[in-house]
């Protein structure tokens, strides 16, 4: 099992305050039906192309006459309509109610449509299930009903209204019975065509970006506990640190005291426990101190921009075992420069070496790699230990988890590592393969041009 816990742990900046959970599912609320909507705006550009070309197709090669003028009116209510729902998806709040309104007024013009080109001989009546599929996918179940009704409301009108002005009494044909069964066959075939093309992708790629949108608000999530878990962790840290360091230091001088007093004692063993004793209390103040400095040092540290190469030289200082350490620069990393806290970046990258290192046959090397594009800086180190299983690598990053031995870490450092590349909006990812070893990459954005002429 590759060890991957760093041993320094870097200090970030302070998590802000995080924001009440009825506005974070207000706002992911208003996403959700943002982009609900941007969907029905795309949906109508498609529906209106396709109603242009139904109309005139259907003329040409039918000969049926249509009522032109007053379905080209439709037509360009329909246009502006969506420009106007385009302009309105981009600046208002959009809610499950206002999505349904508009999903209603489809219903109707689709019914006015089918009443100007056939009634219910039309077979582009077909259509009305593309309103009740994207109504289930999008809407709450008491909306989805709702347009379900409507929906069947609409159509049935139809039947109503053709029972006191006469069956399909807006167009005008010439065929003869078997000719207009026939035109309506192939006009079901092509409807049935269009209703499934329109129900498989639009659905597909509403469920889709609603996924990958879940996602993005489950990392966000994810990331907001992380901060969380941060602050805690410096109030523990500083409030250990606080009360234990007075019952530490007396527990010290009292154990010097008795060291002094029984120096002449000719037993080895007490001399022995009496050090061991002192060499315990400096441990654990050693760890109280580094708890408490890392719980708040870098918290004012200023986000300045370095070179990538400075980066990297400050994470080898201090580190036993550096020789074995492979660097190589790819493209771009000659120049790079980001912007950040270096030394709390610098410590969490010599801590990523040392775990390497620790987790490497002996004499094993050890591999850094940077590269850097316009946007982004990267930087890989790859160890040749023994992996990680995906149980242990599920939890690798967690506080207080860790996989060294008791004394060698707190199991704090990858997690520290996370939050820090999460705050300066990076990522921070391990991946590892039982027996082939354990990669571990720090992405961060590179500094903009305006950044590396500051002083």
């Amino acid at each position: 099992m590759s060890t991957v816990e760093i041993a320094a742990q870097p200090s970030v900046p302070a998590a802000g305050a995080r924001a009440p959970a009825g506005a974070s599912a207000t706002r992911a609320g208003d996403e959700r039906g943002r982009l609900n909507l941007s969907w029905l705006v795309h949906l109508h550009w498609w529906a209106i192309l396709g109603q242009a070309v139904v109309i005139a197709g259907g003329q040409a090669l039918a000969g049926v006459g249509l009522p032109n003028r007053t379905l080209a009116v439709v037509i360009v209510l329909e246009v502006l309509g969506n420009v106007a729902l385009e302009f309105f998806a981009r600046r208002a709040r959009i809610t499950d109610r206002a999505i349904a309104f508009v999903m209603l007024l489809d219903a109707a013009v689709l019914t006015v449509l089918l009443d100007l080109t056939g009634g219910t001989s039309n077979p582009f009546a077909t259509l009305y299930v593309v309103n009740v599929a994207l109504a289930a996918v999008l809407l709450p179940n008491r909306w989805s009903w709702i347009l379900t009704g409507a929906s069947l409301a609409g159509y049935g009108s139809l039947f109503w209204h053709e029972a006191y002005y006469g069956r399909a009494h807006h167009i005008r044909s010439s065929m003869n019975p078997t000719q207009m069964l026939d035109s309506h066959l192939r006009g079901s075939w092509v409807a049935f065509g269009f209703t499934a093309v329109f129900v498989v992708f639009f659905v597909q790629r509403v469920t889709g970006a609603l996924a990958a949108r879940e996602r993005e608000l489950q990392e966000a999530r994810a990331r907001g506990e992380r901060r969380e878990k941060l602050a805690s962790l410096a109030t523990l840290a500083a409030g250990a640190a606080h009360e234990l360091s007075t019952p530490l230091a007396t527990i010290a001088i009292v154990a010097k005291e008795l060291q002094r007093e029984l120096a002449a004692d000719e037993r080895p063993s007490v001399r022995t426990d009496l050090q061991l004793v002192r060499d315990q209390v400096g441990r654990c103040r050693e760890i109280l101190d580094r708890m408490s400095r890392h719980a708040g040092e870098h918290v004012g540290e200023p986000l300045a921009p370095f070179e990538l190469r400075s980066w990297l030289e400050m994470a080898f200082d201090g580190l036993a075992g550096r020789d074995r350490v492979q660097v190589e620069l790819g493209p771009g990393s000659a120049d790079a420069t980001l912007a950040g806290p270096q030394r709390a970046l610098s410590e969490a990258l010599r801590g990523l070496l040392k775990n390497a290192i620790q987790a490497s046959e002996p004499g094993a090397p050890v591999t850094l790699r940077a590269s850097a594009t316009d946007d982004r800086i990267r930087v890989t180190v790859v160890d040749r230990g023994r992996g990680m299983t995906p149980d242990v690598l599920a939890r690798v990053g967690e506080p207080f988890f860790t996989t060294k031995v008791p004394g060698e870490g707190m199991g704090l450092g990858l997690f520290l590592t996370r939050a820090l590349a999460e705050q300066l909006g990076g990522d921070f990812h391990i991946s590892s393969t039982p027996g082939a070893g354990t990669e571990a990459r720090i992405d961060l954005p590179a500094a903009h041009a305006g950044e590396r002429s500051s002083p």
